[in-house]
């Protein structure tokens, strides 16, 4: 059975709505993009038409010198939200963002600051991905108690959806898994929970499950010219999963335009 995240999306839908009333203004995001590849192209524009749908200023800039343009940005009193396509290309780290980013303006939740914020379970902006992971296990089930297994242990998804998972409040049990974990099929099929975040297409197939779990589908891969995620779609005849695309994708996107809301707002006081 596929998982229905319409829910989730229109509760962010709404919020985004009364966030608005609280601007007199379009608030603006700068998408910073360095010698981007068609697939970002084709990302960027995508991004440009939910902005323009949420009524956000989308300002997309082909940087020379990223660190220079995230100080830049960080200190201009008209650009609300940062935003850093990817992939980066050679020379640059996820670090260099996390570390020069005006956290303030950190939409997509990797600054140092909101990083470790999450450590004291505060959560203004986190990870947007690992949000809609954790906002779909919770529009799902009751995640209190819950054995969580990450397939994936990254910055953007694994290691900050754990954390999110295991605060107070939500109390689930989370176990992160990588390539080097051992019995990784022994351990998928024990969870109640099984979030699939490792960039492979269609690697979790029905042996690594059991019925009636419930497996968060991460992954976007093209195979032969069609997007499909890390999970195989038979997966669904006995599993709840989520759809790609139009699954988890959906929801992150829907949390990033309302973090440039927050972000807005966030910068008169307000929130």
């Amino acid at each position: 059975m596929l998982i229905e995240v319409k829910n989730i999306t229109d509760k962010i839908k709404t919020e985004i709505s009364s966030l608005k009333e609280k601007l007199s203004y379009e608030p603006k995001l700068v998408s910073l993009v360095v010698e981007p590849d068609e697939s970002t192209k084709s990302y960027l524009n995508s991004q440009k038409r939910n902005a323009k749908k949420y009524g956000i200023n989308l300002e997309i800039i082909e940087s020379t010198n990223l660190i220079n343009d995230l100080k830049k940005y960080n200190e201009d009193d008209e650009t609300d939200a940062i935003f850093v396509a990817r992939p980066l290309k050679k020379g640059y780290t996820e670090l260099d963002i996390a570390k020069h980013i005006n956290p303030e303006k950190d939409v997509e939740g990797v600054s140092l600051y909101n990083i470790g914020s999450m450590f004291y379970e505060k959560e203004l902006f986190v990870p947007c991905t690992a949000d809609a992971v954790v906002k779909i296990i919770e529009d799902t089930t009751d995640v209190k108690g819950k054995n969580i297994v990450i397939l994936g242990r990254s910055t953007t998804v694994g290691k900050p959806a754990a954390l999110m998972l295991q605060r107070h409040g939500r109390d689930a049990t989370v176990t992160v898994t990588h390539t080097k974990t051992k019995n990784l099929k022994e351990i998928a099929k024990s969870a109640d929970i099984l979030v699939a975040a490792i960039g492979k297409a269609n690697f979790v197939d029905r042996t690594f499950v059991r019925n009636g779990m419930i497996v968060i589908d991460v992954g976007i891969n093209v195979v032969d010219g069609k997007i499909v995620g890390d999970v195989d779609k038979g997966v669904s005849e006995i599993c709840q999963l989520t759809p790609v695309p139009g699954g988890v994708g959906s929801v992150t996107t829907a949390i990033l335009m309302r973090n440039v809301f927050r972000a807005a707002i966030n910068k008169k006081g307000d929130l």
